[in-house]
């Protein structure tokens, strides 16, 4: 029972406001609670007021208690919204806080990866955005007037009880009963089912489409701007109609409610009117508890809302995020020492990969040795487990089976961070930090000289100054070109090459130059990293043949290897991708031939 308890969402929630911010939780549910209880004091003081009266005793003091008490009663009020209002922010900020660690903390990266996280993971970063609900720092209004109204509620059937026994039972459980009776039509109904979450999804990302940056080329020139706006429309239809099912009223239950609501009321009304003509029930006392049994009612309009509904989702799911991300991201650090690392070889033995929840495997016993100080190009088509070994070789993620040796050494008993202290990698989809060049080249920071020397190697001097913004959106910032962009990454990792790494990961590094520029950068590359283990996946020849070996993937097994001139000689599946590709061109454009995508 305690177990099922706290595994409810909303006491998860209540659970996280001390963690957030306890000095403010604390005062928040003092006010709570004094707003709930003052209904209560308002009818007893004007009960008090009204015998004073008829009496013919001093009113002074039964004034000032009324009066108190609404002054009261107008204050707080505001001065809970103003607590709340600072309470939701300080909770959504911690929640941003923990599942910004929960996402970074693991050494690998599985767990962004995981298909049975990305429902949490989705609620979680965009909670507090106004799309899936209002953000906390308003919703915690709703959820204390829900509060408040169930607090007074049972504040007044308390007071009722003084009048009778049974009065407060009988009340009080007639509007509790609209509750259960109100069950189907989910008064209180958790509006955040999975079912619910994935409707969500599926507007947000129609609404991502249509709104960021990135798709409005395509949406445009394919005339989809239609399209995408009835895809939005049709799933925030869905999405509305699953939140209107699950709280709509239904007329059988609502007559239930009436019929039970009223019939308590008339017995508790009809006995107090025949004591009060009878004499029995003094007016003061007659105005105290009519008062109270009409405020019993809130007990119906108060609880547990669909605000906190809104507000213990994402909290939820931050909590169940940062229990599963630890282990789905884990990685044993290992403790042997990298320094110089590889001296002799890395060395793939007999390797298996599978990505979570995959069906087929994407490496299958993959056997591969690379010398070190040596150059290596991976080509193959795609899916075929090119960027897979990139990832294996950062320590990303661990192959199930085989291992990752390096001068003999299992990968997974080298210390993590001293072994990527040894590593560098440009990929594919790399990041682009709106900060200055210079914390571009060298984010974890570097001497100028040898920021200003990565940026020549790579063909990038002329761009910017050091100290220029990145991003268009800052005082004195620029944007760069694609091709502009991939030369700074190609920057950041030979800058890494300078301050001591000894592996360069290259994952289509130069997909975004021309055939020129990217003859010129790849000898750049080779110059500058000639003591360093290169690894290179590309689709370009021109990249490719000038490696020391050359590796062509398929099915994630080495099915070719040597070099150039060599795999050319023995007509396997290598010379017919180079000489597909090289149909394309000139005989004097050869040496910018570019490996077909389709192809490899």
């Amino acid at each position: 029972m305690i177990e099922r308890l706290r595994a409810r969402p909303d006491v998860k929630f209540f659970g996280v406001l001390p963690r957030a911010a306890g000095s403010l939780a604390i005062a928040w549910w003092w006010v709570l609670l004094m707003r709930g209880l003052l209904p209560a004091l308002f009818a007893i003081a004007m009960g008090v007021l009204v015998g004073a009266v008829q009496r013919g005793d001093a009113l002074a003091i039964p004034l000032a208690s009324v009066g108190v008490v609404f002054i009261l009663m107008q204050v707080l009020s505001p001065v809970h919204l103003a607590i709340g209002t600072n309470l939701g922010s300080r909770t959504a900020a911690w929640l941003y806080d923990e599942l910004t660690t929960a996402c970074v903390r693991p050494p690998g990266m599985g767990h962004l990866e995981d298909p049975r996280l990305t429902s949490d993971l989705t609620m979680a970063r965009d909670f507090d955005l106004g799309i899936s609900g209002p953000p906390l720092s308003i919703s915690m209004d709703f959820i204390a007037s829900g509060l408040v109204t169930m607090v007074g509620g049972f504040a007044a059937a308390a007071v009722l009880a003084a009048y009778a026994w049974w009065a407060p039972i009988l009340l009080a459980g007639a509007w509790l009963g609209t509750h259960w009776f109100l069950r189907e039509s989910a008064i209180w109904h958790d509006r955040n089912t999975e079912e619910v979450r994935e409707a969500q999804r599926h507007a947000d990302y129609a609404y991502r489409l249509a709104v960021d940056a990135p798709a409005a080329k395509e949406l445009r020139l394919f005339g989809l701007a239609g399209w995408t706006v009835e895809r939005f429309s049709s799933r925030r239809r869905r999405l509305l109609d699953l939140q209107w099912h699950a709280t709509r009223l239904r007329e059988r239950p609502v007559l239930w409610s009436l019929l039970l609501v009223l019939s308590a009321n008339v017995a508790v009304f009809w006995m107090m009117t025949e004591d009060a003509v009878a004499g029995r029930l003094p007016l003061g006392q007659l105005v105290t508890f009519a008062s109270a049994a009409v405020s019993t009612s809130m007990i119906a309009f108060g609880g547990l809302s669909w605000a906190l509904d809104g507000a213990a989702a994402p909290a939820g799911a931050v909590l169940r995020l940062r229990a599963a991300m630890g282990p789905a991201g884990a990685l044993v650090r290992g403790s042997h020492l990298a320094q110089n690392m590889p001296v002799k070889e890395i060395r793939f033995r007999n390797v298996r990969f599978a990505y979570p929840n995959a069906g087929e495997p994407v490496l299958a016993g993959f056997d591969l040795t690379i010398p070190a100080g040596s150059s290596l190009a991976i080509v193959g088509q795609n899916g075929a487990g090119k960027t897979t070994l990139a990832k294996l070789l950062c320590r990303l993620y661990d192959p199930q089976d085989g291992a990752i040796e390096i001068d003999g050494v299992d990968l997974r008993e080298i210390e993590i961070d001293a072994w990527r202290s040894r590593l560098t990698a440009v990929f594919q989809d790399f990041i682009r930090f709106e900060l200055p060049l210079r914390d571009n080249v060298a984010p974890a920071g570097a001497p100028d000289a040898d920021i200003q020397a990565a940026l020549a190697d790579a063909g990038a001097t002329q761009l910017a100054s050091l100290d220029t913004v990145l991003a268009r959106g800052y005082e004195g910032g620029t944007e760069l070109s694609g091709g502009q962009w991939q030369r700074v990454a190609l920057a950041r990792a030979l800058c890494a090459v300078r301050l001591g790494a000894g592996v360069v990961l290259l994952d289509e590094p130069t997909a975004q130059l021309d055939v020129r520029g990217e003859a010129e950068i790849f000898e750049r590359v080779l110059t500058a990293t000639r003591r360093a283990t290169t690894i290179v996946i590309s689709h370009r020849f021109s990249t490719v043949r000038h490696a020391d070996l050359i590796c062509v993937l398929e099915h994630g097994r080495v099915v070719e290897l040597g070099t150039h001139d060599e795999l050319m000689a023995a007509r396997g599946r290598y010379c017919t991708m180079f000489e597909l590709q090289a149909s394309r061109f000139t005989e004097s454009d050869e040496e910018g031939i570019e490996l077909d995508a389709a192809a490899g």
